[in-house]
């Protein structure tokens, strides 16, 4: 029974070896077919193309892509760390420059309120109309209070990474903070390599149907199969969500769920970024630690402020 059991369990390994290395070999395949054939995915006035689009935006198919992706990079990285380097201050740069950009929210959002309120409560206003240069558009009282959640969706969703990057995220180093320089980077690649990226990748995937299920109809599912997706191809059409939760409120609430997947996206380039950042200090040493690292300062004579926080 016992050696009936190891034969089993070593054909169980075998069969997934062998489904990783025809996965990542038909990752390659994919990424020359959808350069070589864009119109089957990019041409939505085809419904077929669209669903094809719909369908791998999530899959597994798409999952191997980026592994083969990163698989590329990451081994000419290894070889030319300069190369690597700029990877990951290009990276950062992304993180930094949406989170700063997505922080002027904040800034709009108490402004909103503050006319909200005043325009509601003292003039007794229902409507406003925001016409700088005298076009513009009007919308109720009610939509500009319920979009004030939407700014903040955008600071959660587009500051994430860039907090990361400034090291503001809430950290418990009952382990981390005592241990060696090169024993922290091992930790930051295990946390970046089988934690940050697995679960943003598995959202992604689920993710990415939540929103379609909002954008068109029928409705699709992470379970359909390409197949059962393009024999809905006829019957396909558009049905963005525009509902709100009171009458005359924000409608837009579909571009949370796309605020889903940017939050997603900055995740899934922060790891990978946090990942290559923790191995190129470990194999240069702690004098690298922080090397380009473009950090916010709050100016000169407030650094005792710096990392209260």
């Amino acid at each position: 029974m016992e050696e009936q059991a190891g034969t089993s369990f070593l054909g169980l390994v075998v069969d997934a070896v062998i489904s990783l290395v025809v996965n990542l070999g038909l990752g390659f395949w994919h990424i020359i077919q959808a350069l070589t054939h864009p119109g089957l995915w990019l041409d939505w006035s085809n419904k077929e193309s669209l669903l094809r689009f719909v369908y791998y935006g999530g899959s597994k198919e798409l999952l191997f892509v980026f592994i083969d992706l990163v698989i590329i990079i990451s081994v000419i990285g290894f070889l030319y760390r300069p190369f690597l380097w700029g990877l990951v201050r290009g990276l950062e740069k992304i993180s930094n420059t949406s989170g700063r950009i997505a922080a002027w929210a904040g800034l709009v959002m108490v402004l909103q309120q503050i006319m909200v309120v005043f325009l509601q409560s003292i003039f007794r206003q229902g409507e406003i109309t925001i016409a700088p240069f005298g076009t513009g558009f009007t919308q109720s009282v009610g939509w500009f209070s319920e979009s004030l959640k939407f700014e903040n969706a955008l600071v959660v969703a587009l500051c994430v990474s860039y907090a990361f990057v400034q090291g503001s995220h809430v950290r418990v180093d009952l382990v981390y903070a005592g241990v060696s320089h090169r024993a922290k980077r091992v930790i930051d690649m295990c946390g970046s390599l089988f934690f940050m990226l697995p679960v943003a990748l598995l959202t992604w995937m689920y993710a990415w149907f939540f929103l379609w299920r909002h954008l068109i109809t029928p409705k699709v599912s992470a379970s359909d199969v390409l197949d059962r997706m393009l024999m809905k191809a006829r019957i396909v059409k558009w049905n963005v969500e525009t509902v709100s939760f009171s009458a005359n409120g924000f409608n837009g609430y579909f571009l949370f769920k796309v605020l889903m997947l940017c939050f997603l996206v900055l995740v899934i380039l922060q790891a990978l970024a946090f990942f290559y950042r923790s191995y190129l200090e470990f194999i240069e040493g702690e004098e690298s630690a922080g090397k380009y690292l473009d950090k916010d300062t709050l100016g000169e004579g407030e650094e005792a402020f710096e990392g209260t926080h």
